[in-house]
């Protein structure tokens, strides 16, 4: 740690050495139980023989090659198959390394659809509040995780930020939850209409929402009217499945579940497992004529697009999850996490909400649970959290501002798919005994 820049300066992390299954070993010795998948990435779990094949064939036949001058088998393969898989109306796929250049290319892209089709006033994005995109200057300025957006404020594009979809936090007692979905959804149309229906360009959200409110899923009607919003004023809808995408919430798209297709979906994490940096923008057939019957040239890219070694470790990957069938086990030991969370916290004094879909899971630590009031945020008690967890050799996804930004605790899990029932009763083991010492400290 010498010369590396960790992450936080003040924390000397272990040093991985190698992984297995759900499990990585440091350089001590000492295991750890991935029950995060890293950040919602590693579905596959650690080590799967035919991803490292496919990733040694590839490096042996091609390495790399500019997609200026090339494309590439694995890239044409790769995005053959999310085509078959994609929802209706998603025909192209424009490959990228991450998440966050994934949400800078579907906003460069809604911004040049309507430039391509004469609508050059469409200048404006909406998304909502306790939503993150990612950490680059576009897609932070999307986001609504207000601690990451803070320091770089001045340097953020204007986008406004209309309501989240959290009914354990901001559902009315007297409403039910369609009439909350209603609700919430209207505060798009509002929005658009203060903006000038001609100037808006996209509405984006993530499908269930990820680390920064702690795995909250829509509550039902709300995307379909979304969608309908969307429609009526010509408002692109770009979905962001980095996180809850690819399998992860029991479905191969989290949107599955809504009823409803983007025109811009982004995916990651899940893509590739982990074995490669890579993620997509799924894209609508009409915003792929309209560049390619206009200037014929997207006015944007990088140096790793459709990286060959990438695109084959991530066919390998979803071709892993289809035969194997995965993704009916993502939902089985979802639902086997969820009974032993609830079954370990479901009375617990200070765990507030057990939400989420899959193997994409939260718990909201509270200070009351009547009350729902949270935790004083100068006692940091999700990053204790993780502290405890990890001395006994578990890896959880926690944060702080789960409410507004600077309020509540929350822990996230998003185990691989492979995991099992022996190692999910290790995991919430774990957590409780983590909570419960992190509890312990408060004073």
């Amino acid at each position: 740690m010498r010369h590396t820049f960790p992450r936080d300066t003040r924390f000397v992390p272990p040093v991985a050495v190698k992984a297995s299954g759900v499990e990585i070993e440091d350089s001590s010795g000492k295991r750890y139980l991935d029950a995060s998948g890293g950040a919602a990435v590693s579905c596959l779990g650690h080590g799967h023989p035919a991803i490292i094949d496919a990733i040694q064939k590839q490096a042996a036949e091609l390495a790399y090659a500019h997609t200026a001058f090339f494309t590439s088998a694995p890239a044409e393969a790769l995005a053959e198959h999310l085509v078959a898989h994609a929802p209706d109306g998603l025909d192209h796929v424009y490959f990228v390394s991450g998440g966050s250049e994934g949400i800078e290319a579907a906003l460069k892209l809604a911004r040049q659809y309507f430039l391509e089709i004469g609508e050059p006033e469409r200048r404006h994005f909406i998304s909502r509040r306790q939503s993150y995109h990612g950490n680059t200057l576009g897609a932070l300025a999307v986001g609504g995780n207000m601690w990451r957006r803070e320091p770089f404020q001045p340097l953020l594009m204007p986008v406004s930020l209309i309501a989240p979809c959290f009914a354990y936090r901001f559902k009315r007692d007297e409403e039910s939850e369609e009439a909350y979905g209603r609700r919430v959804a209207d505060e798009l149309e509002t929005e658009i209409l203060r903006l000038g229906p001609g100037t808006v360009a996209a509405f984006v959200a993530e499908t269930v929402v990820g680390a920064t409110a702690g795995c909250v899923p829509p509550v039902p009607g709300y995307f379909r009217r979304i969608r309908e919003i969307c429609d009526r004023y010509g408002v692109l809808l770009i979905l962001d499945e980095v996180m809850c995408g690819m399998g992860r919430t029991g479905t191969l798209h989290a949107c599955e579940q809504e009823g409803i297709a983007p025109d811009l979906m982004v995916i990651a994490k899940g893509l590739g497992g982990g074995y490669q940096p890579i993620g997509a923008v799924l894209v609508a057939g009409r915003i792929y004529d309209a560049v390619a019957e206009g200037s014929g040239f997207f006015q944007h890219g990088h140096t790793y697009l459709a990286h060959p070694i990438a695109c084959a470790a991530a066919l390998a990957v979803q071709q892993v999850l289809e035969r194997n069938g995965l993704l009916e086990r993502c939902r089985e030991r979802g639902s086997s996490l969820k009974a032993r969370i609830e079954e370990r916290f479901g009375n617990h004094h200070h765990v507030g909400d057990i939400r989420g879909r899959g193997l994409f899971l939260a718990i909201e630590l509270v200070a009351d649970r009547a009350t729902k009031a949270p935790f004083d945020p100068a006692l940091r008690l999700h990053a204790r959290v993780k502290r405890a967890a990890l001395e006994r050799g578990l890896m959880v996804y926690p944060m702080g501002g789960t409410i507004d930004g600077r309020r509540g605790d929350h822990i996230c899990l998003a185990p691989p798919f492979v995991i099992t029932e022996r190692e999910i009763d290790a995991v919430v083991d774990r957590l409780g005994h983590a909570v419960d010492e992190a509890l312990a400290l408060r004073f």
